[in-house]
């Protein structure tokens, strides 16, 4: 049953995603029966989710609650952060949404994609004081992250101040154009009071090093002084300050740009028309075939595939598959971003691949400094905890370990022991005036996009189409008299997918099986036609289970004639 929403007595924050998990960060805060959800974000499927596009949050509670509801509001634009937008959208109907400039334009433009523009009012807000919504009057502050026009969130209600901070780190010597963080601010909503801090905690483990955005520069700068022939980047497509960077570095250098992938030339032009990128006259050609006025050594090509999507351009050119650009022995490709847990076997195929045709290769782990993240280390945290001084506090954001080597640093910074919450998603924490506990746990499940499908696929479906992948399909077509249930023809198998369908001595067994079974069956005038799918099923099953260990998804076939 969904929980009330609280008094002006009582904060009450329920994580929707996010919490245990890295992406589909989702949180709602409510107070005096009115609610505001931060962020709205998708993951992307893990290796065991065949067939799965997104990823997204559980939209139930928002959509049992929605006339509660005063807006959504964005910390930032990435897509663990917005890209479930579009599809709450088409759960609850007309939403408002607040949210920085940047973030603003990509929802806009993805919103549009799916032709849903006209149900949302978007409302953008800056640095300072935002809207009042019921009960909560908003203040953003201005943090530094891997993309521009990233906003802490700050709601102060009746019961007290509760501070979102987004993703975020501390960048002392930020890329030019880009501001630092408002220290000020914080401090200033520190001395204030914050009753309760909502924080990113993904690189809660990391040393305390800083680590400054416009140091990637500088080794952008290097590998094109010394690259023998084409540079290719690889990145995050709304890494605008990483884009920017190279394609400087590229301009200084005497070389053209061409940036190559669709997200990623949407999100630079977006980020242009903003004014948030400033691109040297010249320094970008429009098409793969203006490269061919300049000598390879002249050349560098940004592109995404960073994380070895199969579809993405480098993974493309990786497999010869790129209409446009074939890689060449002389290519120096940088892979200029962290790889995403999970992603781990798709890169290494992509660079394996490269490295056969030829082709020099750079990474975070050869070359540090050829990639820095957005998310602060410890030391970042720690001061965020120093600033703002919670009386309560909820790692966000992050895995269970990193959740709880956050809760740490906050027990050091001074914060009471219990009174940290290491949330899993779908906790519901209510904070009062004197106390705070886990009060609830809703349903906060994963929805599957497949395709054109939202919340189509099952958990049954998800196992069967893992049972496909490791052991294919045995499929026995069974031709019985519908009186009696006796088989009339020998039955036919078709496999795929399984290991040994090329063995007829198992399949002739097979046979036996299944023909043993229902003259077994057929003297007891079996003519439900469910009953003699399962006696194949089971014979079938049962033998190429002792006959190879494996487990085929068995179909049966009854043709009644």
């Amino acid at each position: 049953m969904t929980p009330a929403v609280p008094t002006s007595s009582a904060i009450r924050v329920v994580a929707l995603g996010g919490t245990g998990e890295i992406g589909r960060n989702m949180y709602v805060v409510e107070c005096d029966g009115r609610m505001v959800v931060i962020d709205c974000g998708v993951t992307f499927p893990k290796p065991d989710q065949l067939g799965v596009d997104l990823v997204l949050p559980d939209f139930s509670y928002v959509e049992d609650n929605i006339d509660a509801l005063e807006a959504v509001i964005l910390t930032h634009g990435h897509e663990d952060h917005i890209g479930a937008l579009p599809y709450l959208v088409r759960t609850v109907g007309r939403l408002r949404v607040i949210g920085p400039r940047f973030a603003l334009g990509l929802v806009r433009s993805k919103l549009d994609e799916h032709r849903l523009l006209d149900k949302v009012t978007l409302e953008e807000v800056g640095p300072g004081d935002g809207p009042v919504l019921g009960p909560f009057r908003t203040e953003f502050v201005r943090l530094t992250h891997s993309i521009p026009d990233c906003l802490a969130v700050a709601l102060h209600t009746p019961v007290g101040t509760v501070v979102h901070t987004g993703d975020f780190k501390f960048d002392h010597h930020p890329v030019p154009g880009s501001p630092s963080s408002d220290i000020e601010s914080l401090a200033r909503l520190g001395a204030d009071g914050v009753h309760l801090l909502l924080s990113d905690s993904t690189c809660a483990e990391e040393p305390a090093e800083p680590q400054s955005e416009a140091s990637v520069g500088k080794q952008l700068r290097r590998v094109m002084a010394t690259a023998p022939g084409r540079v290719i980047i690889t990145t995050f497509s709304s890494h605008i300050h990483r884009v920017q960077q190279a394609i400087q570095a590229a301009y200084d250098d005497g070389r053209v740009c061409l940036l190559l992938g669709r997200s990623l030339s949407r999100n630079v032009g977006i980020a242009t028309n903003l004014g948030l990128m400033t691109i040297p006259p010249g320094a970008v050609v429009k098409k793969p075939r203006d490269l061919d006025d300049y000598p390879l050594d002249e050349q560098v090509v940004i592109c995404t595939g960073s994380q070895g999507e199969y579809m993405a351009a480098l993974s493309r050119m990786a497999r010869g598959e790129h209409h446009q650009i074939a890689i060449q022995p002389s290519d120096t490709i940088v892979f200029s971003s962290r790889t995403v847990p999970g992603n781990e076997l798709a890169v290494n195929d992509t660079i394996n691949r490269l490295v056969r045709i030829g082709a020099s290769f750079i990474t975070p782990s050869s070359h540090p400094g050829i990639h820095v993240s957005g998310h602060g280390t410890s030391a970042d945290l720690m001061w965020m905890l120093q600033l703002l001084r919670p009386r309560f506090m909820a790692p966000i954001h992050g895995e269970a370990r990193h959740q709880r080597a956050h809760k740490a640093l906050a027990v050091q910074s001074g914060v009471a022991p219990d009174a940290v919450f290491c949330l899993d998603n779908g906790d519901v924490l209510e904070v009062t005036a004197d106390g705070a506990e886990v009060v609830d746990q809703i349903p906060a499940g994963v929805v599957y996009v497949d395709g054109l499908g939202i919340g189509d696929v099952a958990d049954e479906v998800m196992r069967d189409r893992r049972t496909l992948a490791d052991d294919g399909v045995v499929i026995v077509v069974a031709t019985v008299d519908g009186q009696t249930g006796a088989l009339i023809n020998d039955p036919e198998i078709i496999a795929r997918g399984f290991s040994a369908a090329e063995d007829e001595a198992l399949m002739a067994e097979t046979r036996l099986a299944v023909e043993r079974a229902l003259d077994e069956a057929g003297p007891q005038r079996i003519d439900d036609v469910s009953v003699v799918q399962h006696q194949i099923h089971d014979a079938a099953a049962s033998l190429l289970k002792k006959r190879t260990g494996a487990r085929p998804m068995v179909l049966p076939v009854v043709v009644e004639a």
